[in-house]
């Protein structure tokens, strides 16, 4: 008998292929292999003239999906049907999750297996947890296929109803999602709060004191009974201290003279007070708190986090990567304590075996959190990953081992220090027990030096201690707006809200950054011109659309749904096409808002609007009867942009740019401009004789502020000509690109590029080098200084490199100058050479294409079938002539 096994990818059938009988053939689907069209070409010529086909949701018709299979896909799903045809059983293993669920009932669709069918599930890949879903298979579960059914149906309704509306009113290819959108809005009232925020000033003394030669420092608390200001009694709003606050606030006169009058008093210990404390471990990963620690310890963003957990569970190093539940098995339980024993000594270990209870309402994931895989944990340095993988598991292994060590035993000393009529606080802190620390500590990566940071030493204090003041400062502090969002802290923020589900979160992320929501400034998520706008139009005629509440209640009915507390179409019909539904909303509203106000935004202390345009945003500012209009720099956002800021973009508007002087070879005028792309130097005015003047750009880390005279004649100098090729008498220039410096051979020609190195310098590299640099490997050259995420192999043609890379819109696969993007369900890791090949064919030049077919139908339509395969090799190896490239087929 002969088993068929559907699996999502390759490198998890690979997994599980090892734990299965030999007769047992494992294929991948390549995630899902049917969906509703992407655009009007995927539309099928017998729907096209439909009115609902562009949303490919048939709502007069009971919300029926129009589900198509993709053109990347039609080839898996026929390779899938000739496996089918050979096999006598079909086991469909996709993931356990609701996702898992509808790509194994849309394979049963497709394929329509006249055969004996079963779902096997899973959440780890090990012999033992195969053969246990070997021997309990169920049937494809219809309520989770329909809740994301459900669910896929409710994101098109919203994103194809409201993103034209969107693109009509504000600009083209903006978008708006059930959840995106939501997140979008969580960033901008950060933002707003910060915009809105008056900070305010104090100032308080800190001590260093002695006690037997050591030293502790102290911080002022209150003077003649009377609390000190601290930044938590400040107003955000109006940098006051707030109404009610009966506090002292220091200024930097009055902190001066209480520094002065204390620094000769007697310093003694009033007042001292000793706490146990114990603490213990958190609780194992969900995918949110993974996401979250992941960011905050390794830097990770949400989407490289899940890709490298999804790696990780394929290769069957963890338990399944996408789950609500922080339950582990007894399995699970076992291995970490013998883990602790092993590694850390019996006294580390809990008394007794911790257990940890989901709070999450309707958890519809995998039912047991992300922990290492098997009933054996392999310790991370025994594992043979390497890099960011290694880094993940080792964070996995440790959080993991961690619930099941004993509590951290602490004690916190507070001590109350009297100098005349001023009261001093020193706080500190012993372990008396690291316990769980030894693992793992929140916040740092390094366990033993997390210990040091988390103890404060204090000398041994009594009541009635003299002590020695060695030093007695004024400080002055200001407060501080709320923090934007990181990834860590939006993750949190959308889980704490029951907005959307942790297996999204990535994607959203990743979304509101690749549309030009929100910018990354370091970890932080900084919110556009483009999300004010969008922002404010769905606040303002959407607001249930963008109310974290009104989302989280619909987040909690397509949970109904899958357990079927919750008709699916009663709902769909009446969100979409009752009295207030979204259709009906969206036909009032696109009467009523008006575009000009849509695309403007106010900003507070800021003179003028900012308006957001079909190429970017500008500010305008009203000029006598006339308004000046000024384009902002590309990274300029609602949190950068200043008064100073647009004085100066509309006064080189009105004046003229900012003339530094005149070239010294030329005497031409050289100009320092601000563009969409930030500022530049630019030679000569622009005039109908010259419409292009030289420009150069700024380089990295260089402001508008620095720029003189021989820093502009330098970039301008650019590009640079070393000389020519040796061999072919082909230029050689150097230059600045927007992606840092290289040199370029035959610049107007075909342009053969390398990226200097770090020890190069643009201004003044030779020949030899140039030379030098070129003559390397094209898989060497820096590619806009990107780092390919993996090499696949060599094209057999051509033995060049095809190599992933990190895109505005996902990852793809490139050779040479084709492009491919990567199919939907494919991930980095599991993409193959074999599947990159045909993927990169498809993308090549058609004309060519289209020329061979034309001349191999010519050639060979009065030879034989062995005739023909040779002619059309023969000619696909042949270059047509220009005047050939104009034939049609």
């Amino acid at each position: 008998m002969s088993t068929l096994v559907i699996v999502e990818s390759p490198t998890k059938a690979r997994t599980i292929r090892k734990f299965l009988p030999s007769d047992y053939r494992v294929e991948a689907s390549m995630g899902h292999v049917r969906d509703l069209p992407r655009s009007a070409a995927d539309i099928p010529a017998s729907y096209k003239g439909q009115d609902w086909a562009n949303l490919g949701v048939n709502v007069a018709n009971g919300f029926e999906p129009l589900y198509i299979v993709p053109k990347d896909k039609q080839k898996v799903v026929k390779e899938l049907k000739e496996a089918l045809r050979q096999a006598d059983e079909l086991l469909l293993a996709t993931d356990e999750d609701r996702e898992g669920e509808s790509i194994s009932w849309h394979l049963l669709q497709l394929l329509n297996p006249k055969i004996p069918v079963r779902r096997m599930v899973f959440h780890e890949i090990t012999n033992e947890a195969i053969q246990a879903a070997l021997t309990n298979c169920r049937q494809v579960n219809q309520q989770l296929v329909r809740a994301q059914e459900t669910r896929r149906i409710l994101d098109r309704l919203v994103g194809y109803t409201l993103s034209p509306l969107l693109w009509r009113k504000i600009a083209p290819h903006l978008s708006a999602g059930r959840v995106q959108s939501v997140a979008v809005r969580l960033l901008v009232q950060r933002e707003r709060e910060r915009l809105a925020f008056h900070k305010g000033q104090f100032w308080d003394l800190k001590a260093t004191l002695d006690k037997e030669t050591v030293l502790f420092p102290a911080r002022l608390v209150s003077v003649a009974g009377q609390r000190v200001a601290t930044g938590s009694d400040f107003d955000a709003t109006t940098g006051q201290i707030r109404s009610g606050r009966s506090v002292l606030l220091l200024t930097e006169a009055t902190a001066t003279d209480l520094r002065n009058r204390l620094e000769q008093e007697t310093w003694t210990v009033a007042d001292l007070e000793e706490r146990q404390q114990s603490r213990k471990a958190a609780p194992p990963f969900t995918t949110s708190t993974l996401q979250q620690e992941a960011n905050r310890k390794l830097h990770l963003s949400a989407k490289d986090t899940m890709r490298l957990a999804q790696k990780l569970y394929e290769e069957g190093y963890i338990t399944y990567m996408r789950t609500d539940s922080v339950h582990l098995s007894d399995q699970a339980i076992a291995a970490a304590r013998s883990c602790v024993e092993a590694n850390y000594g019996k006294p580390f270990l809990s008394p007794k075996p911790r257990q940890f209870t989901t709070k999450a309402k309707g958890a519809q994931e995998a039912h047991e959190a992300i922990r290492p895989a098997g009933s054996e944990f392999r310790i991370p340095q025994d594992t043979g990953l390497a890099g960011r993988e290694l880094d993940l598991y080792d964070l996995i292994w440790k959080r993991t081992v961690a619930t099941q060590m004993a509590d951290a035993r602490l004690t916190l000393v507070n001590v109350q220090i009297q100098a005349a009529d001023a009261l001093f606080r020193a706080s500190g802190k012993r372990i008396d027990f690291p316990g769980f620390f030894r693992a793992y500590v929140e916040g740092s990566d390094d366990p033993d030096a997390a210990l040091e940071s988390q103890e404060v030493i204090l000398p041994y204090l009594q009541r009635g201690d003299r002590l020695a003041c060695q030093n007695l400062e004024a400080l002055g502090h200001e407060t501080q707006p709320p923090a934007r969002y990181t990834e860590a802290s939006l993750v949190k923020a959308l889980e704490s809200e029951g907005i959307g589900r942790p297996s999204t979160y990535a994607t959203i992320i990743s979304t509101i950054q690749d549309r030009d929501y929100a910018m990354r400034r370091g970890n932080a998520l900084e919110p556009t011109f483009t999300a004010f706008a969008v922002t404010g139009l769905l606040e303002k005629n959407f607001p249930d659309l963008v109310d974290p509440g009104f989302t989280a209640r619909m987040e909690q009915t397509l949970d109904d749904i899958s357990t079927g507390g919750v008709k699916w179409l009663p709902y769909l019909e009446e969100f979409y096409l009752g009295a207030q539904g979204l259709e009906t909303q969206v036909k009032e509203r696109e009467k009523t808002i008006e575009s000009t106000e849509a695309r403007a935004i106010h900003l507070p202390g800021l003179e003028g609007e900012v308006v957001v345009g079909r190429y970017g945003p500008f500010v305008v500012v009203q000029n006598g009867d006339e308004p000046v209009k000024a384009s902002l720099p590309q990274d300029c956002t609602p949190g950068t942009l200043n008064p100073e800021q647009i004085e100066h973009l509309i006064r080189q508007k009105l004046e003229g740019p900012d003339k530094l002087g005149l070239h010294p070879d030329t005497g031409e005028p050289i100009f320092l401009l601000t563009g969409r792309f930030g500022p530049y130097v630019q030679l000569g005015e622009a005039t109908t004789e010259n419409p292009k003047p030289k420009r150069a750009s700024l380089p990295k880390g260089v402001s508008a502020e620095e720029v003189n005279l021989d820093l502009a004649v330098t970039l301008l100098s650019l590009p640079r000509t070393l000389g020519v090729q040796p061999d072919t008498g082909k230029l050689i220039q150097a230059n600045q690109g927007r992606f840092g410096p290289y040199v370029v051979l035959d610049p107007d020609g075909e342009k053969e590029y390398r990226s200097l190195k770090a020890e190069d310098d643009l201004y003044t590299i030779s020949l030899e080098r140039a030379l030098e640099l070129l003559a390397q490997p094209k898989s060497s050259r820096g590619r806009s200084k990107k780092q390919a995420l993996r090499v696949l192999g060599n094209h057999p043609e051509d033995e060049q490199p095809i190599q992933i890379f990190d895109g505005p819109y996902g990852p793809y696969v490139n050779h040479g100058k084709v492009n491919a993007s990567l199919p939907e369900g494919t991930t980095v890791e599991n993409m193959t050479l074999e599947q990159a090949l045909p993927l990169l064919a498809e993308k090549a030049p058609k004309r060519k294409t289209s020329r061979q077919t034309s001349t191999t139908k010519k050639t060979t339509a009065k030879k034989s079938t062995t005739t023909k395969k040779t002619t059309r090799k023969t000619s696909s190896r042949k270059t047509s002539s220009p005047k050939d490239s104009t034939k049609k087929t």
